[in-house]
């Protein structure tokens, strides 16, 4: 790989940027970059965090800079492993995604600005709920809270500004738009997305070996379902 560029992150961080765009092949590099050094860190790598564009590497610079046969300091010795490993990373093949059904609950107490959504783009609410929850979205990054899915791939005839005034608490589970973006509040926090639905399923649990239910380049596709089957599902996913 030849196209990549690192900046410095505070004392003990660095950011490789691997695109200019966000896509699905710049998506595709970054999970396999990130995939790559997850089963490959070099001593001193404590963290990974992919990004849109990006992946941001955090190290230990104590353990780097004793390890360091060259007298570098910490970040030139990440630059120096991290560059002779781009000189033999070659992009082969499409990262493995999983495809995860989120069922959602839409409108109602559940959804209450679907009715802004199909105003604000000459929709009715139904057409709202069919353009959602046919789509197959692409999650690149997790980020804003724990397990909060970033989705790409939604239809532009759905995009709505955010509210003008952020509520100060969203439920968890909450579907909302932001702009031309779709996400799902995995933990309540405030929030200035439209709010169309929520699903019963847990985004983040935080005692499970695997806390996030997604993970950056997995699929998602949304399927309505009625209050009756949100609160049957609740019961699973408290």
């Amino acid at each position: 790989m030849k196209n990549y560029e690192f900046s410095p992150l505070s004392d003990s961080g660095v950011i490789v940027k691997l695109g200019d765009v966000i896509d699905q092949r710049t998506h595709e590099i970054v999970v396999m970059f990130t995939d790559y050094l997850q089963e490959n860190p070099f001593p001193g790598m404590l963290e990974i965090v992919p990004g849109f564009t990006t992946v941001t590497v955090y190290y230990d610079p104590i353990i780097l800079a004793q390890q360091s046969p060259h007298d570098l300091m910490p970040y030139e010795s990440v630059l120096a492993i991290l560059d002779q490993m781009f000189q033999t990373l070659t992009v082969t093949c499409k990262a493995e995604s999983r495809l995860v059904e989120i069922p959602v609950c839409y409108g109602g107490s559940f959804g209450p600005d679907l009715d802004i959504v199909a105003q604000q783009n000459s929709l009715t609410r139904e057409e709202v709920i069919a353009i959602h929850s046919s789509a197959e979205y692409l999650v690149y990054m997790i980020g804003f809270a724990p397990g909060f899915p970033y989705l790409g791939g939604m239809d532009e005839r759905l995009a709505t500004p955010r509210r003008s005034s952020p509520r100060l608490s969203i439920p968890k589970g909450s579907v909302g738009i932001g702009g031309s973006q779709t996400g799902i509040y995995s933990v309540e926090t405030p929030g200035g997305w439209q709010i169309i639905g929520r699903t019963p399923l847990s985004l983040f649990q935080p005692n499970e070996s695997q806390p996030s239910l997604l993970r950056a380049g997995d699929k998602v596709r949304f399927h309505p379902i009625s209050e009756q089957e949100y609160e049957a599902g609740k019961k699973v996913f408290p």
